[in-house]
């Protein structure tokens, strides 16, 4: 009788001790390390890199015995390699993914074997089209141009604060819904509309980081009366349903109505959407493609754009806002490799101009090693296995590659880990040094490496070189900085600044 009262008693108390402090979590009896994960999960990436840190680089988190929550952490660059490149073919995302990843359905994130071969050589082959490269420089310029420099023109001539994160969200969401549905939510305006899709995409990122951490008949149970986080992510899933449906029939009907769709006309649609609906015609052999399946393709490939390039660029610009000397080195190289118009104008949609930009692509590569917007994976091996490190680890275990916690490690940066300096990512020759993917995972690594990193760098560069060669950020006084509980690395609290014109 007494059982329930002593651990009402014990649980809050476990609860504060770790609130306050900073080490491995003890492995109780029944809780497991419950109590410790609970009291930081509002810092979730830094608990998982301090444990990390004290545990060379690996470590084994024991949940309580009724919750199937045991996960097995890493960010051994030697295990990193084994996991996504060496053994590549023992680890899956495993069916516990799957569930918790299910608004994804089965597109390209999701698939795996021979579904994930054949979507990746079809996406590969939209990103390699004639054009495609300029048809991307070209749409993110004019977003910049008519979105993102007009609105941050008002906010600085009006004296008031914006949230560049949330600039930057609606931004990608945009160009995100141009590229690949042919589509443009027009979500950027000075006026911020309510936008119910896109506001769904950052509560499914939230309920998904949620549901990695709980035990699945915890959030099940949730998802089956509707509560808290599990409502929205069902709210979510028929917002972006109906979204994408409205747009699939939308671009269906403007598809039928096109002539000579298989020609090289320049000025036939290149977003990935009409692409995929071309290929389908050219292949007369090819099974038809169901809508669910045009859905999940399509969805998979907004979230892999949409708040990947937005948290990059918010914090690349907080890492600006607070390192003035590499900010000016910048603007610099920017005046001297892009010189203006005589109208006094830049225009950033040339990607072969865009190489010239070295030391803006150093910075880029330091903001994403110190915050990859996708700070943690997910893998599960099919059979037990024997890791770098020595670690045995049996089938189907929970394997999460914490690729946040890297970037901290003093092991694989230096002493200097925690500094953002662009310049250590360029050679003595002034060329951008090339790190292994098993040690910079910001673009994953092996053979299921981001098929569109260079289109991201073309996107984040444009962006970034056309924001800061005309405007300066001073970030608010006392704003809190952190990253935010959420499967995607966005700042918690926004990017709250002030915009002066230069």
């Amino acid at each position: 009788m007494y059982t329930p009262i002593l651990f009402l008693i014990i649980f809050p108390a476990l609860f504060l001790y770790y609130k306050k402090k900073k080490s491995t979590p003890i492995n109780w009896p029944v809780l497991g390390m419950l109590p410790g994960l609970l009291a930081h999960r509002n810092r979730i990436h830094d608990f998982i890199t301090e444990c990390l840190q004290q545990n060379g680089g690996t470590f084994v988190f024991k949940g309580p015995w009724f919750g199937n929550m045991d996960m097995f952490y890493t960010c051994d660059p030697a295990n990193i390699h084994y996991i996504l490149s060496k053994n590549f073919q023992n680890f899956t995302k495993g069916s516990g993914f799957k569930k918790i990843l299910d608004i994804l359905g089965d597109g390209i994130f999701m698939a795996e074997f021979e579904s994930w071969e054949k979507q990746r050589k079809i996406a590969m082959s939209l990103f390699n089209q004639a054009g495609y490269q300029k048809f991307v420089g070209a749409t993110i310029w004019r977003k910049v141009d008519s979105g993102l420099i007009s609105i941050l023109n008002h906010f600085s001539e009006m004296g008031m604060e914006v949230d560049l994160q949330e600039l930057f969200q609606r931004f990608s969401f945009d160009c995100s819904c141009i590229l690949i549905l042919g589509h443009d939510p027009a979500s950027l305006h000075v006026d911020l509309p309510y936008m119910r899709e896109e506001k769904a995409f950052a509560d499914a990122e939230e309920a998904v980081l949620r549901r990695h951490l709980r035990p699945e008949w915890l959030w099940q149970l949730e998802k089956w009366f509707q509560m808290g986080k599990e409502k929205k992510l069902s709210e979510a899933k028929k917002n972006l349903d109906l979204f994408i449906s409205d747009c699939i029939s939308l671009k269906s009907q403007k598809f039928k109505k096109m002539q000579h769709v298989l020609t090289d006309d320049e000025n036939q649609d290149l977003d990935s959407l009409t692409s995929y609906m071309r290929l389908e015609l050219a292949e007369k052999d090819a099974p038809k493609i169901s809508e669910q399946t045009w859905k999940d393709t399509v969805l998979n490939l907004i979230f892999a754009g949409k708040d990947t390039i937005s948290a990059a660029l918010t914090w690349l610009f907080w890492l600006l806002a607070t390192n003035p000397v590499e900010e000016t080195k910048i603007r610099q190289e920017i005046s001297t490799n892009l010189p203006a118009n005589d109208a006094g104008k830049r225009k950033f949609s040339d990607t072969d101009e865009l190489k010239k930009l070295v030391y803006l692509h150093g910075a880029l590569c330091e903001t994403l090693r110190l915050f990859p917007p996708l700070g943690l994976q997910h893998k599960a091996p099919m059979e037990a296995d024997t890791l770098p490190s020595g670690h045995q680890i049996n089938p189907n275990t929970k394997t999460v590659l914490s690729f946040y916690s890297m970037g901290r490690m003093e092991s694989i940066w230096g002493e200097d880990c925690l500094e953002f300096k662009p310049g250590r990512w360029i050679t003595d020759q002034g060329r951008i040094k090339t790190e292994p993917s098993f040690k910079f995972t910001a673009f994953n690594g092996g053979p299921r490496s981001c098929i569109g990193k260079e289109m991201s760098f073309t996107q984040l560069k444009i962006a970034a070189a056309s924001i800061i060669s005309r405007f300066k950020f001073e970030i608010v006084e006392n704003h809190p900085k952190s990253p935010s509980s959420s499967v995607v690395l966005l700042m918690k609290h926004g990017l709250k600044v002030k915009v002066s014109k230069i």
